[in-house]
């Protein structure tokens, strides 16, 4: 049991010093900056949300898909989810879980006002993303000799994402007048901003999949995804603890 863990911490400390200093600064710097916006809502969309009564579909169903598409937390995750998954069908499924997952969550959490703290929940996030990049390098099976199942994970973690929409949603105090057409909108919003996100992790894999390097550095993308997780998961519990 502890040969494997050796052997691949050895591995690990081999890529680390052949990884660029310049590339991982370029990702540390990029984690701790979106982390310390990732709580804040836009004062412009905040302040309009405020203003607003009624049914307002196309403004929820923008801010939904500009949540999506900004949310580096999101995106991560779903690119840990698609990376060693090649048909269509099974990237269709394992989005479909995930977006059932997240959509269930954030229209209850808002509808019934129970968030969790965003601390907290963006943590788990974080750890969601660590567990998808251990879950691709194999490390489950190795280790423990079992491997979880990975749709289950998928939609157990898409609640999680959810929880965490339903908290910056809520910080936007929108009005109760038109409050579920509203969410259902933003909730469009959220699934084309997965589309649009997916649309280029896709495209930008699809020509990597296509070179010699691609199964040589899978591993290597892999661990910096993993390293983000955790860099997540330390920003903010820091967060919490200190504020």
């Amino acid at each position: 049991m502890q040969v494997p863990f050796i052997e691949g911490m050895e591995r690990l400390a081999c890529i680390c010093r052949r990884l660029s200093i310049p590339v991982l600064s370029a990702v540390l710097v990029f984690l701790i900056e979106s982390a310390a916006f990732a709580h804040a809502v836009a004062e412009g969309d905040k302040g309009y949300i405020q203003e607003v009564s009624g049914v307002l579909l196309l403004p929820f169903t923008y801010l939904g898909a500009k949540h999506m598409v900004t949310g580096y937390d999101h995106i991560l995750f779903l690119f840990g989810v698609i990376f060693f998954l090649y048909r269509m069908k099974h990237i269709a499924i394992y989005v479909s879980l995930f977006a059932v997952g997240h959509s269930t969550t954030m229209l209850l959490g808002v509808y019934f006002n129970f968030g969790i703290n965003s601390y907290i929940i963006d943590a788990i996030i974080g750890g969601s993303i660590v567990y998808k990049a251990l879950d691709n390098l194999g490390a489950f099976e190795r280790w423990f000799g079992y491997q979880p199942d990975t749709k289950i994970a998928t939609l157990v973690f898409g609640l999680f994402h959810g929880f965490g929409l339903a908290s910056k949603i809520i910080d936007y105090e929108i009005s109760p007048d038109g409050l579920l057409p509203n969410l259902i909108a933003f909730n469009v919003g959220v699934e084309i901003g997965q589309l649009l996100a997916l649309s280029a992790i896709l495209i930008v894999m699809g020509y990597w999949r296509r070179t010699p390097s691609f199964l040589r550095h899978a591993y290597t993308a892999n661990v910096v995804m993993m390293t983000a997780g955790f860099v997540l998961i330390g920003l903010q519990l820091t967060g919490y603890f200190v504020s």
